[in-house]
């Protein structure tokens, strides 16, 4: 190897070590600043910064295009969970980040199945009647006085984001964490986690408004993550239940396409993550439609500039075309 090529690759090596050592500096400080909010996935990224404002920084561990069950930390990503001032989760969705808080965690925090009133899972549910019929009132006055101690995660419905109303109720959860740690600023979350409230009411109202009178109320999705939705009047019917990675029995298959036929379902709902072999290739066989309809659990490569407003709006254009209403 010649002089200048040693030069080179020396330069280069030096290079490498001083944008490590930059970096290191720059998280370093982030964590010196106590400012710093890691969150699990983006849901709760979204309602946090709507929350915070600039009072704080928040870092999303799940970037657009990962699946969130599926995430695994890195080296750094578990830094940002151990250096945190508050990290925001919901514990049993990702066993990653549940394992990174339980041994890493040094700061606060905020566990989003303590502080918002989870619904057991449809596959759990199966046997009760009349839960869209309930009044849309007095079912979240009773989901809030219901005492969530006690519940075991595995068999509640962790996908509280897609009812508005819910995510409105971790929005004021959030306000209230964060002004226990940063009180000067209180006055601040209070009033963004009201203006998000109002925001999303207005969403919820949307919902009901559009979903109010339909041809069609059965709804075939990819996975069992729909259910905070029956209360607009839908009944979802899964093809994987609860884990969105998963294949349909053969069994499963073939009472998804009688009911597909009895029902006259135009469209059967895939995801942005994750496969779409399954809904594709039962949409395929019955010659109807395969569309997107996004339980929004994360970002992917399509959909990173949305928000989450945005894709709640698109997923309820999506219903009432596939249900004529």
């Amino acid at each position: 190897m010649n002089l200048s090529a040693t030069l080179r690759i020396a330069a280069s090596t030096l290079g490498t070590v001083v944008l490590l050592a930059g970096c290191s500096a720059l998280s370093e400080e982030g964590a010196a600043s106590g400012r710093q909010i890691t969150t699990a996935f983006y849901p709760l990224a979204y309602a946090t910064e709507r929350v915070a404002g600039n009072h704080f920084d928040v870092v999303n561990l799940t970037n657009p295009g990962i699946e969130p069950h599926e995430l695994e930390l890195s080296v750094r990503q578990t830094g940002e969970v151990a250096e945190a001032r508050l990290v925001v989760f919901e514990d049993g969705f990702q066993p990653a980040v549940d394992k990174a808080v339980e041994q890493t965690a040094e700061g606060e925090t905020l566990d989003a199945a303590d502080v918002v009133t989870l619904l057991p899972s449809s596959e759990h549910e199966a046997h009760e009647e009349g839960h869209a019929e309930e009044d849309h009132e007095d079912e979240h006055e009773d989901h809030a006085e219901e005492d969530h101690e006690g519940h075991d995660h595995g068999e509640l419905d962790p996908h509280f984001w897609l009812d508005p109303l819910l995510m409105a109720d971790f929005a004021d959860a959030l306000a209230a964490k964060l002004s226990d740690l940063d009180a000067e600023h209180a006055d601040d979350f209070e009033a963004n986690a009201a203006e998000f409230r109002a925001e999303l009411e207005d969403l919820d109202a949307e919902y009901a408004d559009g979903l109010a009178s339909c041809q069609r109320n059965t709804v075939v999705v990819n996975h069992d993550a729909f259910g905070y939705q029956s209360r607009y009047g839908l009944h979802f019917e899964a093809i994987t239940g609860l884990s969105p990675g998963a294949e349909p029995t053969a069994q499963t298959r073939a009472a998804l396409e009688r009911l597909i036929r009895e029902d006259g379902i135009t469209t059967v709902f895939s995801e942005a993550l994750g496969s779409k072999q399954a809904a594709e290739s039962i949409a395929d066989d019955l010659g109807i439609r395969s569309q997107v309809l996004d339980p929004i659990e994360g970002l992917s490569d399509k959909t990173s500039e949305e928000d989450y407003v945005a894709l709640m709006r698109a997923n309820l254009v999506a219903l009432k075309k596939a249900n004529g209403c």
